[in-house]
């Protein structure tokens, strides 16, 4: 029986740390995933000291977090996943569900689907190296690969080479005619392949994602898998995840913030990166949904995209924006 859980997916120029950290101040839980991060950029830049640090870097408070690698090399991998270890990662985890054009011409992604024994492969090479938890997110299938009997083989064959746990986007992508933004929607959500998957090997950690957009359909979810992974409704309104710790955790301790806490927590860790050098636009661009759907949620926008990007700009802007929002509260 394995421990409900709930996490964000990886999400290029999305998930980076600023986004992580963000995240982290509205739900202390749940599983967070860094970026895809490509073998062969860890490295290259193994012996560039500055440059390897910033693609592992996260904040201590971050979590539990996990990295996903992209790559189809078994020995690339093992030693890419001793430097995820070695950094302090929760987990490492292998991207077998991309579809971008990019990833298909470097072999790995949702290609690697159709080479199921490569995959195991690459999972063997890296569980010998490291301890801590080696995955794998993939598609329901890819292609011509229609029947639940496909995405079976693949996942047998896969938890052969020792991989236990599984993130499932049910999808399956085209690899040919579609854009990744596509494969995002088009294709049909197939959740009870996940479903059937989970109830014909309960030995295995099942996670599903895809299309859910709502605490109440993940804690649907969880009637039938492991493990919920929310995409990007996690990152365009991310105070939907405010009752994560108590509601997928059970945690009846957890705090819920106001969405004006938030803000505050995050600009004191703003005015510290601001300290560093980093500019405000890229860690308010990560916040613009924080008041999605609530009443002054287009002047908080507005005022963040015209302000962030001014030289010398800090925390004073993200407060300014919350005074826009308040300002436009109904009086009680």
């Amino acid at each position: 029986m394995f421990a409900r859980e709930l996490s964000i997916a990886p999400m290029m120029g999305w998930t980076d740390r600023h986004a992580r950290y963000f995240l982290r101040l509205i739900t202390t839980r749940s599983l967070l995933y860094t970026e895809m991060v490509n073998t062969g950029a860890l490295l290259h830049n193994r012996q560039k000291v500055g440059s390897q640090k910033r693609l592992l870097a996260y904040h201590a408070s971050e979590h539990p977090v996990a990295l996903q690698l992209g790559g189809s090399d078994p020995q690339a991998l093992a030693v890419c996943a001793v430097m995820v270890e070695e950094a302090g990662f929760d987990e490492v985890n292998l991207n077998v569900g991309c579809p971008s054009d990019r990833v298909k011409s470097g072999n790995f992604g949702a290609c690697l689907m159709a080479q199921p024994e490569l995959v195991a492969d690459s999972v063997a090479a890296m569980q010998a190296k490291v301890k801590i938890p080696v995955t794998v997110k993939c598609r329901i299938g890819i292609d011509d690969m229609e029947e639940y009997s496909a995405l079976e083989h693949f996942i047998d064959v896969v938890a052969q080479g020792g991989c236990q746990r599984f993130i499932i986007h049910a999808r399956k992508a085209w690899l040919k005619g579609l854009s990744p933004k596509q494969n995002r929607e088009i294709p049909p959500l197939k959740y009870d392949y996940v479903y059937r998957l989970k109830k014909e090997k309960p030995e295995l950690n099942i996670i599903i994602n895809g299309g859910i957009k709502t605490m109440a359909s993940a804690l649907q979810q969880l009637v039938h898998v492991d493990g919920v992974m929310i995409g990007r409704e996690a990152y365009n309104n991310p105070y939907m995840l405010v009752e994560a710790d108590q509601q997928v955790y059970q945690d009846a301790a957890a705090v819920i913030k106001s969405r004006e806490e938030i803000v505050l927590q995050f600009c004191e860790y703003i005015d510290e990166e601001v300290a560093r050098g980093t500019r405000l636009h890229s860690m308010t661009r990560h916040i613009l949904g924080l008041y999605q759907g609530v009443r002054g949620a287009k002047a908080w926008r507005r005022y963040l995209s015209e302000n962030a990007h001014a030289e010398g700009a800090d925390s004073a802007v993200v407060k300014a924006a919350l005074r826009c929002v308040v300002d436009q509260q109904p009086l009680v």
